[in-house]
Formats: C-alpha cells, structure tokens, sequence
C-alpha cells in the first residue's frame, strides 16, 4: 500500500488507532452516567490550550492537556456544588474557552485560521513526530486507568448512591473520570478535531449496545467500532482529500445506522422466543438488564 509510504500518513494511521481505542474506552462511562456531551465541553475548553501553546511556543497537545484537566475538574466542581446555576456555570466556562482559544490563536506569532481549522477539525499533513509520542504517552495513561479501574468506574456510573455505600471513593473516581475524558480529547484532537471528538466517545458505544448485553462485550464491541471507523476514516480522508474528522464521523454513524437495523430483528426474536418460554408471566419481568447478573450484580 503506498499509504504507508509516507512518514506522515504512518504517524497519522497510529494516531487513528490509539484514538479509536481510547474514545470509547472512556465513552462508555460518560454514556452510562448520561453525560454524553462531556467530551465536547472538554473540546471548547481544550482550545484554550491549544492558543496558549501556540502563544507560548510550547507543545499545543500538552498545553491542551493541561487545560483540559483544569476544565474537567472545574466541571465535576460545578457539577457538585453549582445546584440550580450550574448550566450556566458550564455555559460560560465552555463558550469562553472556544473564545479564549480562537484569540489566543490569533495574537501568537504566526498564528493563522489553517492552524485552528486542523485542531478544531484535525488535519492527518500535520500530525508530528512529538504529536504521536505525546499521544502514545497519553493513550497509554487512558487505558490503563479506563482497565484497571473498570468494574469501580462502573459501579460509580450506575450508581452513585450505592457505590458510596459500599465504600467507593466516589469523589475521587469521578474526578479520575472526568480527566481521563480530558486526556482522550487531546489525545483524538489531531485526527479526529476538538469539535467532533464527543462523537467518537459516544456512537460506537450506542452503536455497540446495539447488540450486546454486558459492559465487557460492549466495551469490546465498542473499541472494535472505533479502530475500524477511525483507520477507515484515515485512510478514505488520504485518497479522497476530504477531511478526516467529518470523514470518521460519518462512518461511525453509518455504523450505529447499520447495527441499529441489524439488531432490532434480532431483538423482536429475542422477545418471541422469551414470550414462548414464558406463556403465563410478563417477559419484561424475566429480561435482565444489560450489565447485570441474574442475581442483580454489575457484569464488568
């Protein structure tokens, strides 16, 4: 393949893929705790780093990082503490950081639109050597952090209250959710945009429930969505010349479309054959909620 011919489309296709494992990693917390449009609150405050990087001639992908965990943190804060205000609270810090970013942009020397058009969008000419080991070092923390700590990740995403009661530090698990959902999106921002990021954390896990029944098989499926959208994605953006943000997007919504279809006659089986099994009881009352034993327990 002549693709991998060029040094920029090498770093660009390993970008995709560590990006393809770790946006779903963590979007399948954000999506059990219903904060779906997390990752995009983190991608308008992550613009902020990106100009201080560029106005401080530092690294645009560490910068944004830092930020990003400033601004996740601030977040779960608001979250605990902003009560009937915190909306707004959330609305000023996220359109403020898109602003604090497009003018930070802007007054740095050589500053220029083409700059934050392949950070909002990404751009696969202008992944850099530094950019990968940055994003390697990064995707690293997010899986090790999304693996280590899944089953207390997800008992706190379920359910507050009684992870809280069985002696969960539940503070500081959502604290450690929200920066891992900070780092993923400096880590998916050169392949993927700061605007388009949310999606790749949230359809391939709606796309995977689809079909499955546990938190394992979702996350696997999940992963499994994201490589293959991100390095189709790639590799459609390299010989089409159209950009790989939208280009990924799409397909991952393609692929929810797809399994979305596939599943729902596989569901209305799934529903006769539990009827027929079940002639004298309600079916409902015999479905075991996806991620959950029989006995009530959380299957991780």
């Amino acid at each position: 393949m002549d693709i991998l011919n060029y040094d920029f489309m090498q770093r660009a296709l390993l970008a995709a893929v560590l990006v393809g494992i770790t946006a779903p990693a963590v979007g399948i917390y954000l999506v059990q705790r219903r904060q779906a449009l997390m990752g995009d609150g983190i991608g308008h405050v992550a613009m902020t780093g990106v100009g201080l990087g560029f106005l401080l001639s530092w690294s645009p992908v560490w910068m944004a990082t830092l930020v990003s965990v400033l601004g996740a943190v601030a977040m779960e804060l608001i979250r605990w503490y902003g009560r009937m205000r915190g909306d707004l609270a959330l609305a000023m810090l996220f359109y403020g950081g898109m602003a604090g970013g497009v003018m930070l942009i802007n007054l740095a020397p050589g500053g220029s639109n083409a700059n934050l058009t392949s950070y909002l969008f990404g751009s696969l000419s202008t992944v850099s050597p530094e950019d990968v080991t940055a994003i390697c070092l990064l995707a690293a923390f997010v899986m090790l952090v999304t693996l280590s700590l899944r089953r207390q990740m997800f008992a706190v995403s379920q359910d507050e209250e009684f992870a809280r009661v069985t002696g969960l530090p539940v503070r500081a698990l959502n604290l450690l959710t929200a920066i891992t959902a900070a780092v993923t999106v400096t880590v998916a921002m050169r392949v993927v945009g700061l605007l388009l990021v949310s999606a790749l954390m949230v359809v391939p896990v709606a796309a995977a429930q689809q079909l499955t029944r546990s938190f394992a098989a979702t996350f696997a499926v999940a992963v499994a969505i994201g490589v293959t959208v991100t390095i189709g994605g790639t590799v459609t953006s390299y010989y089409q010349d159209v950009p790989p943000g939208a280009t990924i997007v799409l397909l991952t919504i393609g692929a929810f479309i797809a399994l979305t279809a596939l599943a729902t006659p596989l569901a209305r089986r799934r529903a006769a054959a539990l009827a027929a099994a079940q002639p004298s009881g309600d079916p409902a009352e015999c479905a075991i909620p996806a991620g959950r034993e029989p006995d009530g327990k959380v299957s991780v």
